[in-house]
């Protein structure tokens, strides 16, 4: 007879594969279903704002103040249209306004398109993907005024490094044209439902993929590869893997993780910060960066100019911002204890 203090034999055997990966699946399922979530309570009022800008044609009247800074950057004024086409809508958009203009114009050189390409992939979605990094608790103003800023600044380097050189100054080639969308209300209703869900399985696809690389210890061999490189950049070590995941998907799927992350609490705001300040300058580096090439933008600018930039200026604003974050706490702390 089993005295009544002692556990069953039965209770004490791990449960079987089979019921630890069925656990497992149903845990990343109910992640990626949050974490879709979170994003379309961000993207979908967003995505019709936008839709109704663009029906209203008011996108051309925020492109009237980005005129002066294209010539700046040694680009024709009609591409600050482009440009603001992609701020609001998406990169797609703009490629297709710049491909309905170049027909009216003289070509631009290799150098002006890289230009402009390297402007808008540091610069676009803003109020999709600037909505999604508030969601993660980061300023939304700050980060617009961030990734404009730096946009100009890039531009302006490229601009002053290829002139100053004679760099690319032939002809740019246009190797794909998209097409237009097909009009009407029910198909643009389609397309972004479609995408929406592509959303989710590509969220649920990553979460799966961390999870994998978590249970084989992948993810701390990661960490503890980049964290010299990732200390130089003021980010944490945990934040390693979202981080890298966002420079070559995107932010919308590395802002979705970071957000499962936060919420799970493994990532602290400072890194959260970090992170996503890096994503906004520098992601979705393969297939972006392919994008352009077809509009006959060079690879100096929009992979290797825009990722040494992004390095290179992360690491120094987040020098920048320690420093004023350690001299405000004592002065916050001096006048808590006066005002005591």
């Amino acid at each position: 007879m089993t005295p009544a203090s002692e556990t069953p034999p039965s209770l004490n055997r791990p449960a079987s594969l089979p019921v630890r990966l069925l656990g497992a699946c149903r845990q990343i399922l109910r992640n990626a279903v949050s974490t879709s979530l979170d994003l379309y309570k961000v993207m979908i009022p967003i995505i019709i704002g936008v839709k109704i800008l663009s029906d209203l044609d008011l996108i051309r009247y925020l492109a009237l103040p980005l005129e002066p800074f294209m010539g700046l950057v040694g680009l024709p004024g009609e591409m600050g249209l482009v440009w603001a086409t992609s701020l609001v809508v998406n990169i797609y958009s703009g490629i297709i306004v710049y491909v309905a203009m170049a027909p009216t114009m003289e070509p631009l050189s290799v150098a002006q398109i890289s230009v402009l390409a390297a402007i808008i992939l540091v610069a676009h979605s803003l109020p999709v993907e600037c909505k999604i990094a508030q969601r993660c608790g980061v300023s939304l103003r700050s980060q617009v005024i961030f990734r404009m800023a730096s946009a100009m600044m890039l531009g302006i380097i490229l601009h002053l490094v290829y002139s100053g050189f004679g760099l690319l100054q032939q002809p740019s080639e246009i190797l794909w044209r998209p097409e237009q969308p097909a009009p009407g209300l029910l198909n643009w209703a389609v397309n972004q439902a479609r995408n929406l869900l592509y959303l989710f399985w590509i969220i649920l696809a990553l979460m799966a993929f961390m999870r994998l690389l978590d249970q084989f210890r992948i993810t701390e061999w990661i960490n503890s590869k980049l964290t010299p490189f990732l200390r130089f950049m003021g980010i944490g070590e945990n934040a390693a893997t979202i981080t890298v995941l966002g420079l070559t998907m995107g932010i919308t799927y590395g802002g979705g993780l970071i957000i499962h992350e936060v919420k799970s609490g493994r990532v602290s705001q400072r890194d959260v910060f970090a992170s996503l300040t890096l994503m906004g300058l520098s992601h979705a580096l393969i297939e972006d960066t392919l994008l352009m090439m077809l509009l006959g933008a060079h690879v100096s600018a929009t992979l290797w100019g825009r990722l040494l930039f992004s390095l290179v200026f992360v690491a120094v604003f987040m020098r920048i911002f320690d420093r004023y974050r350690r001299n405000r706490l004592p002065a916050e702390d001096t006048a808590a204890d006066q005002q005591a």
